[in-house]
C-alpha cells in the first residue's frame, strides 16, 4: 500500500520541531554543565578560603603556645630559680602555668638538654631531650613553635594520661590507601620551646611546652565556628575541619554513620598521594568517611619540612548538587513550556503559510485550462502575499512583454551614453594631466627666470650686510633676508630639478633645532598671529645626517599648508620623537583645520595637485617635500578626517654617515 505523502505543513512543523527538541537537549546538555561548574567552582573557592582561615586559628593556637612559653622563660624568678636549683618552687611555679594556659606539657631542662623539671609527671626526670630539633635549635634560634610527632615513649614519660590520648586505632575507611599497621600509638602536638637565659646572655637552661592535638577539638571546631557558624543541612553539619597525623583523623568534627567524631578514619587514597606523597594542596570534591565533600588539604610540615599531617576544612557537596538540580529542572521545565509554546504558535504559522499556498496550487489548474482571466485573492502583505501578487501580474505581463523589451532597448542605450560620457571624462583628464605637465615646464621655466633677480638680490643684501654695522638694528633684518634670499634660491633650484633631483648635501644636524628654525621664520608672519603653537620635543634624540636646508624646506611647506588650513585661527602642535625600535625619528605636524578628504589623501602628493582655491598654490609644494623625504629615505604619512584636522608625520631614518657619503 502506497504511503500519502506528507502535507507542507506536517513537513514544517516537524523540521521546527526537530530543531527545536535538538536545540532543546544542546541547551540542557551544556546549561547543566555550565551551571554545575560555576557552583562547584564558587564551593572550592569558598573552601579555599575556609582553608586559609583554618590555617590563622592553626598558627594562632601555635603562637599562643610560643607566647606562653617565651614569656615564661623571660620571667625573672624563673632564672633565679635555677640558678639557686630551687626545684620545688620552680615546679610549682611552672606547674601554675601549664594549669592557667591549658598546656598538656611544660618541662624544664638544664643546657645540655637534661630534663630536670617536668610538671605534668614530676616523678620522671634526668631523661636527655638534646635530641629534639626544636630544643636543640632553640639556643641558636630563639623561641620555636611548630608542630611534631611525639613518639609514644616521650608521651609515657609526661604520664599515660598523653600516652592514651594519642592511642588510635584505625577504623576502616572507603577509598584509604593500605596500611600495613592498624593502630597509631604516637601522637601530634603543636610544640614550643625557648632558652632561659640570664643577664649575660647565658643559657641556664631549655623550657619547652605544648598540646597533644589527638583527641583535642579545640582547634577544629573554632574554625567550624568561625568559618561555617554551625550551619546544618538537612540534619547534617554542613561545614568540617579536620587535623590529620598522616592520613590518620586524631581531631575532627567531621561525623560517622553513629553521630560521633570519626577518630580513627582515615584520607582518601588520591588526597593522600597528592598532599602526603606528592607534598601538594588539594581542593577538589573527596570522599570524606561516608559521604562526598567539596574540599580543602594543605600538608602540615615539622621543623624539618617534613609533612607529618594534613589541615582539612570541607562543605557537604549536596547542598550544591542539590541547588544544580533545582536551578535545572526549573530550566527544563521552562524549556518544555517554550517549546509547547513554539509549536502552537508554529501551528498556526503554517496555516498562515499553507493555505495561500494550496489556493496558488488550486488557481494554476484552472490557468492550465485556458482561463487566463482568473486571480488569486491576496489578503496578506507578505512574502506569499508578494507571491500571489506576482502570480496575478503573470497574465497581464504577457500584454506588456513587448513594451518592457523596448524600454529595455532605452535602459541600454542610456547606459551607453552614460559609459561615453565617462570615456569622454577620463580623455578629459588625460588632456588636463597633459596641460598641467605643460604648466610645470612653464613653472619650471618662470622660476629659472626667477633666478637672476633673487641672484641681485642676494648680491644687495650681502653688500649692505657687509657695510652695517654688527650692533645696528637692521643687522639682524640684513642677515635674514640675506638667509632667506639664499633659501629662495636652494627652493627655486629644486623646483628646477624637481624632474632630475640630486643628492641632498648632508651634515650632522639636529631635527628640533630645524624645526625651531622652520618655526622661528614662519610664526612671524600675519597669518600666524591668532594661531596656538604647542611644542613637544623629545630630548636626548640622535643627530642625523640630512641636508637641513631641504628638511627646512619642508617643514616651512607643511606648517605654512597647516595654517592655511585653519585660515590662521587654530592649534598646530609639533611633536619630536624616536621610534621605540630606535631607527627612525617622527616629526608631527597636527592641526585644528578643515582636515583631508579621503580622495584628496590619495592624490596629495602629486605634482601640481592642490586642494587649495586657484591662485593660491601651484600644487608642487606637497610633491617636493615628498621627494626630499623620499631621498633621505624616509616618509611622509597623513592622516585625518574632514572638519577634524589633520596629522602630517614625517619619518626620517636615523643613518650612519656613510649611508650619504
Amino acid at each position: 500500500m502506497k504511503l500519502r505523502p506528507l502535507s507542507l505543513r506536517t513537513k514544517l512543523i516537524l523540521s521546527f520541531l526537530i530543531v527545536i527538541i535538538i536545540g532543546g537537549l544542546l541547551s540542557v546538555s551544556f546549561g547543566s554543565r555550565l551551571v554545575k561548574d560555576t557552583i562547584i567552582r564558587q564551593a572550592q573557592a569558598k573552601v579555599e578560603h575556609d582553608l586559609a582561615a583554618a590555617w590563622m586559628v592553626f598558627n594562632e593556637k601555635l603562637n599562643e603556645i610560643k607566647e606562653i612559653v617565651s614569656l615564661t622563660a623571660a620571667r625573672e624568678g624563673i632564672q633565679e630559680d635555677i640558678k639557686s636549683k630551687s626545684l620545688s618552687i620552680l615546679q610549682k611555679k611552672l606547674s601554675r602555668v601549664r594549669a592557667e594556659y591549658g598546656l598538656d606539657i611544660l618541662t624544664l631542662t638544664d643546657n645540655k638538654g637534661k630534663v630536670i623539671i617536668r610538671t605534668r609527671n614530676p616523678g620522671v626526670v634526668g631523661d636527655d631531650q638534646s635530641q629534639d630539633e626544636i630544643i636543640s635549635w632553640a639556643p641558636k634560634k630563639g623561641v620555636l613553635a611548630y608542630p611534631q610527632i611525639v613518639p609514644r615513649e616521650e608521651l609515657l614519660k609526661e604520664g599515660e594520661g598523653l600516652a592514651e590520648q594519642a592511642y588510635t586505632e584505625f577504623i576502616d575507611t572507603p577509598r584509604a590507601a593500605p596500611r600495613p599497621e592498624n593502630k597509631e600509638i604516637n601522637g601530634m602536638m603543636l610544640k614550643a620551646a625557648g632558652s632561659v637565659k640570664d643577664e649575660e646572655g647565658e643559657v641556664l637552661g631549655i623550657l619547652y611546652g605544648g598540646i597533644l592535638l589527638n583527641r583535642n577539638y579545640e582547634i577544629v571546631d573554632r574554625v567550624k565556628e568561625i568559618v561555617y557558624k554551625g550551619e546544618i543541612y538537612k540534619g547534617r553539619e554542613k561545614g568540617t575541619a579536620t587535623i590529620f597525623q598522616h592520613d590518620l583523623r586524631v581531631s575532627t568534627n567531621v561525623k560517622n554513620e553513629k553521630g560521633e567524631r570519626a577518630i580513627g578514619t582515615r584520607v582518601s587514597k588520591e588526597v593522600n598521594n597528592a598532599v602526603l606523597v606528592e607534598g601538594k594542596p588539594w581542593i577538589d570534591r573527596a570522599f570524606v568517611v561516608n559521604d562526598w565533600y567539596i574540599t580543602a588539604y594543605e600538608p602540615i610540615r615539622n621543623i624539618d619540612d617534613k609533612i607529618i599531617g594534613i589541615l582539612y576544612v570541607g562543605m557537604l557537596e549536596k547542598p550544591y548538587i542539590d541547588t544544580t538540580n533545582r536551578v535545572m529542572s526549573t530550566f527544563i521545565i521552562i524549556a518544555f513550556l517554550c517549546v509547547v509554546f513554539l509549536l502552537v504558535i508554529l501551528y498556526f504559522s503554517t496555516t498562515r503559510i499553507t493555505n495561500p499556498l494550496q489556493k496558488m496550487v488550486n488557481a494554476t489548474q484552472v490557468i492550465s485550462k485556458g482561463d487566463l482571466a482568473h486571480r488569486v485573492k491576496v489578503n496578506s502583505r507578505d512574502e506569499i502575499g508578494c507571491l500571489a501578487e506576482s502570480f496575478n501580474r503573470m497574465t497581464a505581463n504577457l500584454e506588456t512583454a513587448n513594451e518592457k523589451l523596448i524600454e529595455w532597448g532605452k535602459t541600454l542605450e542610456k547606459k551607453v551614453e552614460e559609459r561615453t560620457k565617462e570615456l569622454r571624462e577620463m580623455q578629459a583628464h588625460l588632456i588636463q594631466s597633459e596641460k598641467l605637465a605643460s604648466l610645470g615646464k612653464l613653472a619650471a621655466g618662470i622660476a629659472h627666470e626667477i633666478n637672476n633677480p633673487l641672484g641681485g638680490i642676494l648680491i644687495y643684501s650681502n653688500l649692505l650686510l657687509e657695510d652695517t654695522d654688527k650692533n645696528s638694528l637692521h643687522y639682524e633684518n640684513l642677515r635674514k633676508i640675506v638667509k632667506e634670499t639664499s633659501r629662495c634660491k636652494d627652493i627655486v633650484k629644486s623646483l628646477l630639478e624637481f624632474a632630475r633631483p640630486k643628492e641632498p648635501e648632508t651634515s650632522m644636524i639636529g631635527v628640533n633645532e630645524i624645526l625651531d628654525s622652520s618655526l622661528a621664520i614662519m610664526e612671524k608672519q600675519a597669518l600666524f598671529q591668532n594661531i596656538t603653537i604647542k611644542k613637544t620635543y623629545e630630548s636626548g634624540m640622535p643627530k642625523i645626517f640630512a641636508d637641513s636646508a631641504q628638511l627646512q624646506q619642508v617643514f616651512m611647506n607643511i606648517i605654512l599648508n597647516a595654517a592655511e588650513a585653519m585660515a590662521g585661527n587654530g592649534t598646530l602642535t609639533l611633536r619630536t620623537s624616536l621610534n621605540p625600535d630606535g631607527r627612525y625619528i617622527d616629526v608631527e605636524f597636527s592641526d585644528t583645520g578643515h582636515g583631508i578628504s579621503e580622495e584628496d589623501k590619495k592624490r596629495l602628493f602629486e605634482p601640481f595637485y592642490s586642494t587649495k582655491e586657484v591662485g593660491k598654490g601651484t600644487g608642487l609644494g606637497l610633491a617636493i617635500s615628498y621627494s626630499i623625504i623620499q631621498q633621505h629615505k624616509g616618509t611622509i604619512e597623513v592622516k585625518g578626517q574632514v572638519g577634524k584636522g589633520s596629522t602630517f608625520t614625517v619619518k626620517l631614518p636615523v643613518l650612519e654617515k656613510n649611508s650619504h657619503d
